[in-house]
């Protein structure tokens, strides 16, 4: 998965929040830089970061949820969003599973 570990666990920095927006129509992701729309995939993979579930989840999740691979889709989004400074990942202690 593109450099970002399978036991990362994405979440958004304190300042993002994903919501919704009626006059798009579209989840949107807010920060004091502005406003990400999403498309249908990115919004399903933004609700899913939610600094408990781990990529390898989410990429499981939305993999049955869209019957087909999703991995490299789901580490491509999340490591764009992490070079915005979006998102931080928090990764699973060792002897946890």
């Amino acid at each position: 998965m593109s450099g970002i570990r399978p036991a990362a666990r994405p979440r958004f920095r304190p300042f993002v929040r994903l919501q919704w927006d009626p006059v798009r129509g579209k989840q949107v992701l807010l920060a004091p830089e502005g406003a990400l729309v999403l498309n249908e995939t990115g919004a399903a993979i933004a609700a899913l970061c939610n600094g408990e579930r781990s990529v390898a989840d989410i990429a499981e999740e939305l993999g049955r949820r869209y019957e087909r691979p999703v991995d490299q889709d789901v580490a491509t989004f999340l490591g764009r969003l992490a070079a915005r400074r979006l998102l931080e990942f928090a990764e699973e202690q060792a002897g946890n599973a």
